[in-house]
């Protein structure tokens, strides 16, 4: 019987490349979530927990909100993007010291872990999404904005910006390991000042015009200004979009032209 010919043999360099990720991918989730859905399933609700548990307190305490009538609208908007941005940042950092050993593999880059680590946390924070949408119409609270666009957009801008923050945290671990820790500090500074508890627009104008510079707290303001567009939010969209995509240019290059060679 003759040989198969060599294209039915071997795999494409596209396909290679789309099996090596599928593998890093269910690896990823195996050992962080464990090989039980409901391990998954937890690390989906973890983000939904803490948006609920600030509404309870709100609610709780009987402080209205400050734009609009209903309270989990209110955080949950601003909360939602900010930390969409926030996990995504955090945890393609760790997937580079998590999966590091991975990289002695030829057919594994470090880029890899990091887009590979990528795709899931778009998953789950679109997973998460969906379930604070359904808890909210079991509050009663319509969670469809009034201009679904500038909201999806909002979304994808937290994508970005977490892809870029994170690619430079990989760069930034690559000399300084400690810096795992000290990222999580700064995001709870970050989260404190993002205007996911109150509206930033409120405050004096000197003090708005520097927190503006934050692009987390413009996030916020970019997805609650689909839900309340007669709240006058003024967004600089481009600043969003290009601190995202410049830190991931940034990023891309020291990890690629620095990091991978000093620890290689």
């Amino acid at each position: 019987m003759s040989a198969l010919p060599t294209a039915q043999t071997q795999k494409s360099p596209t396909e290679s490349y789309l099996h090596v990720l599928h593998a890093l991918i269910l690896r990823d989730m195996r050992t962080r979530f464990g090989a039980s859905i409901w391990g998954y399933g937890v690390v989906v609700l973890w983000p939904c927990v803490h948006v609920f548990m600030l509404i309870a307190i709100y609610t709780f305490q009987k402080l209205a909100a400050p734009l609009g009538d209903s309270r989990p609208l209110f955080f949950a908007t601003g909360a939602v993007p900010v930390l969409v941005f926030q996990y995504i940042s955090r945890e393609v950092m760790k997937s580079v010291i998590m999966n590091r050993p991975l990289t002695y593999y030829p057919q594994v880059k470090l880029f890899d872990l990091i887009f590979s680590r990528i795709l899931v946390e778009i998953v789950t924070g679109f997973l998460a999404l969906l379930v604070i949408s359904s808890v909210l119409i079991v509050l009663g609270t319509n969670p469809i904005p009034a201009d679904p666009l500038t909201a999806v957009c909002g979304y994808v801008a937290a994508i970005i910006l977490g892809v870029g923050i994170g690619t430079i945290n990989v760069a930034i671990i690559g000399f300084f390991p400690g810096w795992l820790i000290g990222y999580a500090l700064f995001c709870i500074i970050l989260y404190i000042s993002s205007g996911v508890m109150f509206l930033p627009s409120y405050m004096p104008d000197k003090i708005y015009y520097w927190m503006k510079f934050n692009p987390a707290m413009q996030l916020a303001e970019w997805v609650r200004s689909a839900y309340y567009p007669y709240a006058g939010l003024h967004i600089d969209y481009m600043y969003v979009i290009m601190f995202g995509l410049t830190s991931a240019a940034i990023g891309l290059l020291l990890v690629k032209h620095v990091v991978s060679k000093i620890q290689s």
